[in-house]
This record gives structure tokens, sequence and C-alpha cells, in this order.
């Protein structure tokens, strides 16, 4: 018997996004780059109510650092797609995550994700 987490996993879509890719927000219309992937979304209930929208949860969830801004940003797989510019994301915490810009896309350091 398998629990209802493992469950969720092993039902949810692979990730589109990989750590470093650059990708475009559709509904709110703005670029980022991915830090980090979850199979499914690990936000707590009360998190996950108090957004505008409520997007599926059984599928990846992405960290997401905003272009142009300090905000960081956790959003779900059927709200993205890759970003076509390609140009290098301005955001202050991309020299915390990432070791350089090439070919369109970041390169993932070390440095994991905080634990909220």
């Amino acid at each position: 018997m398998i629990g209802l987490r493992e469950y969720y996993e092993l039902s949810s879509p692979s990730p589109k996004f990989a750590p470093g890719e650059l990708v475009y927000h559709i509904r709110y219309e703005y670029r980022g780059v991915v830090v980090e992937v979850d199979e499914v979304c690990q936000a707590s209930d009360k998190w996950y109510h108090s957004n505008q929208t409520q997007p599926e949860r059984n599928q990846p969830w992405y960290h997401v650092l905003i272009d142009g801004s300090q905000q960081t940003t956790y959003v779900a797989q059927c709200n993205l797609k890759l970003d076509a510019i390609g140009t290098p994301i301005r955001h202050p915490l991309i020299e915390h995550f990432f070791r350089e810009f090439q070919n369109g896309r970041y390169i993932r350091n070390d440095e994991s994700w905080p634990n909220e």
C-alpha cells in the first residue's frame, strides 16, 4: 500500500523546466529563472488558499526569481512556458544561486533553496 504523498508523486506530470532555465508566466506576464523544482506543491494549505488562483497541486511547482524585481515566487507548471527572449535575468539573488549565464540559461551552483 502506498501513502497519499507517494500516490501524488507517482501520478504527477514530469517537470518541463530545470533549474537555470528562463521561463515566462503566462497569466502575470513576467520573466524569471527557475531555481528549484518540487514534483508537487509543497506549500502549506494556508499559503495555497491565500492565492488568487489555486492551480492543481499535483503537478510540478517551481521556485522562481522574477526579472527586474527583488521578489521570488512559487509557480505551478501550468502557468509557465519557456521564455522566448533568452537574455539574462536582473535579480539580486542570481549570484547566490547560479555560477554563470551560458547559452541562454543559468548554470546552477550548490546553494539550496531555503526551507520555509
